[in-house]
């Protein structure tokens, strides 16, 4: 029960769920600049800034995500599965330096 409502509260945060293609990417590691997600590394190896990865999204083009925004900044956020392992905060980060 307490899943479920964790689960509920987190769907409520999500603007928009884009329903994905068949090849969506997925997301397998963020790109971090002084601790803060600017962009996202995909299934592919493609790197794409914060804005490019929620259009991608919008397009079906990545899966197991959903749009969100603070302020005026949009950004992707995982959409619930009950799973922490594939949750967006749990994957690996690098800096734009290493890239």
């Amino acid at each position: 029960m307490k899943e479920n409502i964790a689960n509920a509260l987190a769907m409520n945060a999500l603007d928009d769920i884009p329903k994905a293609a068949p090849d969506a990417l997925r997301i397998t590691g963020l790109i971090k600049q002084s601790g803060r997600i600017t962009g996202y590394r995909l299934s592919d190896d493609t790197v794409l800034d914060k804005q490019q990865a929620v259009s991608l999204a919008r397009q079906g083009g990545i899966a197991g995500v959903g749009i969100a925004h603070r302020g005026d900044t949009e950004y992707l956020k995982s959409i619930p599965d009950g799973s922490e392992n594939n949750n967006l905060g749990n994957l690996p980060s690098v800096s734009p330096a290493d890239l």
